[in-house]
């Protein structure tokens, strides 16, 4: 999936913080590694290449530090055995590295496989040895809901490990995402703030914005209301898809929230049960907004 007019799509359409401020920050992406997410892990390589470049101008001349991760799941390993479950992909030598080195290693995801348990790949990022006092950040992406590989991992003990490390989920999934008044939206933020495609490359925001399953897919029930719970962000897969202008505005925005999330540090303090009764929350008002 290409990124053409990205960097103009970053810069000049979105509005990112004017002041300087110093960054250090953890990212990891947490990947499906079934055969439809070809065009995604194209996409990472570049949307976190652009990311990095977004975040050390925000920084300006205060300090920066930016660590990148990459996590697997639903493939098969090199050697033809079972990898269902999360698994650590390694970038410059070690499970973090540079925005270039993190590029490099989306080359080793594969894409043969076909049980995917989202919740396994979370559950490995979070072990991840991060930089100390810094914000870490996990980017879901996968176009299927849940299938379960480890059965002691559930929404609950999801929510709460994500609480315990301060971590902001940003989930790109297979879910419908409107703005108030129903328009499709590219994705919204905890607090009901949408993102819409301005059909230039850029985007526009709304109000009110909601998210919902689709079918039988239950990908919003699954990481949607998770990722709401934490702060972060629930972004429609379709919308990347779509590809031309469409995905440079959903990269725009994209990288746009991730940087407001790191400067702003807007990371919840509630213990897991508040983090699961938000996430809950948002999960209840999605289905209320889709039936109305």
């Amino acid at each position: 999936m290409k990124l053409s007019k990205l960097a103009v799509a970053v810069f000049a359409s979105t509005a990112l913080p004017v002041m300087a401020t110093a960054i250090t920050t953890d990212i990891i992406a947490v990947v499906d590694e079934s055969g439809s997410m070809s065009g995604e892990h194209a996409w990472l390589s570049g949307m976190i290449s652009s990311l990095d470049t977004a975040l050390a101008a925000a920084a300006g001349v205060d300090p920066f530090s930016a660590q990148y991760g990459l996590t697997g799941f639903g493939g098969t390993s090199g050697s033809g055995g079972v990898h269902y479950a999360g698994h650590e992909h390694t970038v410059g030598g070690g499970s973090l590295g540079t925005a270039a080195e993190f590029g490099t290693a989306t080359g080793t995801l594969v894409l043969t496989g076909g049980t995917e348990d989202g919740y396994s790949g979370i559950d490995t990022a979070l072990g991840y040895t991060t930089q100390a006092n810094s914000i870490r950040n996990l980017i879901l992406v996968t176009d299927e809901d849940r299938d379960t590989v480890d059965g002691g991992l559930s929404y609950a003990s999801i929510a709460a490990g994500l609480a315990s490390d301060k971590a902001l989920l940003n989930a790109v999934i297979n879910s419908s995402i409107y703005c108030g008044d129903n328009t499709t939206a590219l994705g919204m933020d905890s607090t009901g703030t949408g993102y819409k495609a301005d059909g230039a490359g850029g985007f526009t925001t709304c109000a009110s914005a909601y998210g919902s399953n689709i079918g039988s897919n239950l990908s919003w029930d699954h990481y949607g209301a998770l990722a709401l719970g934490t702060g972060g962000a629930a972004w429609d897969l379709t919308q990347l898809r779509a590809g031309g202008l469409t995905a440079d505005s959903f990269t725009a925005a994209f990288v746009n929230i991730k940087v407001k999330e790191t400067i702003t540090r807007n990371v919840p303090e509630p213990g897991s049960l508040g983090l699961l009764s938000l996430g809950l929350a948002s999960l209840a008002w999605s289905r209320k907004k889709a039936k109305a």
